[in-house]
């Protein structure tokens, strides 16, 4: 099992840094690259009787109400059925993916998976908080779990079109309609349920987890996780702010204003209400943050992108920390100070947890050595799974935040 673990990590890292490389150069052959690797994903799990392969359900009336992906196609989920004492009991993972932020990349988006449902894998593989195996995922295996596919390029909130160049932003439709399905398939029963999501989903999961307990009675026991979604409003190793520049792209490009936060957006501008730093205190349902101090996507793609770093000097050491000199080593830790500063004021709520581990990773939650194994990532002796699980049948309160880069020997570090 852990040479399985080991090989599902090394493709995650091969398509995590694929994923990279394309938003940095656009190439069509890197994109096909990438298209080879997740196929190759999919082989590796189609080879694996250990995994649980589920169908995805396109949302059959979603077109009528405008709720439609980039390129107009329906949008979809990829439900498994909970059981026994989990048959009341919902989990909804929202799927990442980035964002497009100019007209470009979210015409070119439409041939891709996160584009359009033609392009979608018609089975995924459910693993770490997704398994329905109690030895891989102890507290929700028996849940109802559902994977909301991602196709609108926005973390589920736009609410516009481009009828110039046929793209339907249509996020907050997405949203709104495949609640109300999974609501008639029985979640409108639920006694508890968990609204997840990993990088751009864990994005969502913040901005729509008020909206979400509004959806279901309020006997519902409801709360919400956001796994590597905490995006930084960071400063570039060229003193810059390439993430803030990509996120107003995506705020203009799809009329985002609109639709975020107003309590935000009455003393802040619209970009920096998309910066999850400047939400999360404001969100009244019980969240949780699991983060990498040293989140590898905002390494790669906020930290240290090409147009920062023009010489090339932080390309050894933003591929594989070990290869950083020391005062490399201290921009990443003033990183991790300045996201451990954001969340002082979240932390400070009775209701809310935190999982904060000094890695170099991405996305903890569903991949299976990462979220529960025998080698898993840990923080005072408790894996990620046990983390969440403590924090969401109130067993524990869990503050958890890591001491400093490398004190951490638990981290599965991806490196490119």
């Amino acid at each position: 099992m852990t040479s399985v673990l080991r090989l599902a990590s090394a493709i995650c890292c091969l398509w995590l840094c694929s994923v990279v490389c394309v938003v940095q150069s656009g190439s069509r052959d890197t994109d096909d690259a990438i298209w080879l690797l997740e196929s190759k994903m999919m082989a590796t799990s189609n080879s694996s009787s250990q995994l649980l392969m589920v169908p995805l359900t396109l949302i059959q009336g979603a077109a009528s109400k405008g709720a439609v992906c980039l390129d107009g196609t329906l949008p979809g989920y990829h439900l498994h059925r909970g059981f026994g004492s989990g048959a009341n009991r919902w989990l909804i993972q929202l799927e990442g993916g980035g964002w497009c932020n100019t007209r470009r990349n979210c015409i070119f988006r439409k041939t891709t998976r996160r584009g359009s449902s033609n392009h979608m894998e018609k089975v995924l593989a459910f693993t770490g908080i997704l398994s329905n195996k109690a030895n891989e995922n102890p507290d929700f295996y028996n849940w109802n779990r559902v994977k909301l596919r991602y196709c609108d390029g926005a973390s589920f909130t736009g609410d516009s079109e481009d009828q110039s160049s046929q793209l339907y932003y249509r996020g907050q439709r997405i949203w709104q309609v495949a609640m109300e399905e999974l609501l008639s398939k029985g979640m409108q029963k639920a006694d508890q349920a968990l609204l997840s999501g990993c990088s751009a989903g864990g994005l969502a999961s913040i901005l729509h987890c008020d909206k979400f307990k509004e959806l279901l009675p309020g006997t519902t026991k409801v709360k919400c996780l956001s796994d590597a979604g905490m995006f930084m409003d960071a400063v570039d190793v060229s003193g810059g702010h390439s993430l803030r520049n990509m996120f107003q792209g995506v705020v203009t490009v799809q009329n985002l204003q609109k639709e975020l936060s107003t309590t935000c957006t009455k003393h802040l501008d619209p970009t920096s209400c998309f910066f999850p730093q400047n939400l999360v205190s404001e969100i009244k349902t019980p969240m949780f943050l699991l983060n990498a101090a040293y989140d590898a996507w905002q390494v790669q793609e906020s930290l240290a992108p090409p147009s920062a770093d023009r010489s090339g000097s932080w390309k050894a050491c933003k591929s594989d920390h070990s290869h950083c000199n020391s005062s490399q080593i201290q921009f990443f830790q003033d990183f991790r100070s300045q996201m451990v500063s954001a969340v002082k004021s979240f932390s400070a709520s009775t209701h809310n947890g935190l999982f904060i581990n000094s890695c170099f990773a991405h996305c903890q939650s569903e991949r299976q050595d990462t979220w529960f194994a025998p080698d898993s990532p840990r923080l005072y002796g408790k894996t990620v799974a046990e983390s969440v699980g403590d924090w969401y049948f109130d067993r524990k309160t869990v503050k958890s935040i890591d001491c400093p880069y490398p004190c951490d020997k638990t981290c599965h570090d991806l490196t490119f």
